[in-house]
């Protein structure tokens, strides 16, 4: 397959960014590594309009690993309710909460091998929090990065981790952060799984469409 170029994968982009909103995750968590950690794990299968009042409402009973810990699974249960899967997902983020005290001296890993040890955790979420919470370089790849990467053609990948490693050597270092919300937003709205928009996407011209068998 044919590599594309930085400068069209760039572009597109580029182009889409400027239509999102793209920054709405960071506004809402900042920089705190602990904080942008469990908010991604309530985000799972769930909507931004239920995990960001969610999460808020989590870290305002407790804001530290130390708290969170201290903090019961049906208490963490409820405050994050009605996000997706919200019982296991309380038993996760005590579990890690009590992990990073009793291992980490209540930091969180800033390592995607590290972060991959703690309950819950996968690749997309290792990513984000090295990403936003550190500033280390990484490439968040979640179902809709995985999809529409493949729909551009840029890659041929059957799973979101493969899609990872050839974005890390095809995809300009300056994109790594950005792509993910990027893509989520044109996911979301747009490039949907099912019959995608292609009608009104912004970069239609630059997309072979691949794999799309009925569209808008």
């Amino acid at each position: 397959m044919r590599r594309p170029a930085g400068a069209l994968m760039g572009r597109v982009l580029r182009k889409l960014a400027s239509l999102y909103e793209i920054d709405r995750f960071r506004e809402q968590n900042g920089r705190d590594p602990f904080r942008i950690l469990v908010s991604c794990i309530i985000s799972l299968r769930t909507k931004d309009e239920v995990t960001y009042p969610a999460t808020e409402r989590l870290f305002q009973r407790a804001d530290t690993p130390e708290k969170m810990a201290r903090l019961r699974h049906p208490t963490i249960a409820r405050l994050i309710y009605p996000a997706g899967f919200y019982r296991r997902k309380a038993e996760q983020i005590k579990a890690i909460g009590k992990i990073l005290v009793e291992r980490w001296e209540g930091r969180t890993p800033d390592t995607i091998d590290e972060l991959l040890e703690l309950p819950g955790v996968g690749r997309k979420t290792a990513n984000l929090v090295v990403t936003l919470g550190f500033d280390k370089p990484g490439i968040c790849v979640d179902i809709h990065v995985h999809r529409i990467t493949n729909r551009l053609g840029w890659l041929q990948t059957s799973h979101p981790d493969q899609t990872e490693q050839v974005l890390r050597e095809i995809l300009p270092r300056r994109y790594w952060i950005p792509i993910n919300e990027t893509l989520v937003r044109h996911g979301q709205q747009i490039c949907k799984p099912i019959s995608p928009i292609c009608s009104e996407c912004p970069v239609e011209r630059d997309c072979p469409r691949v794999d799309v068998t009925v569209s808008r």
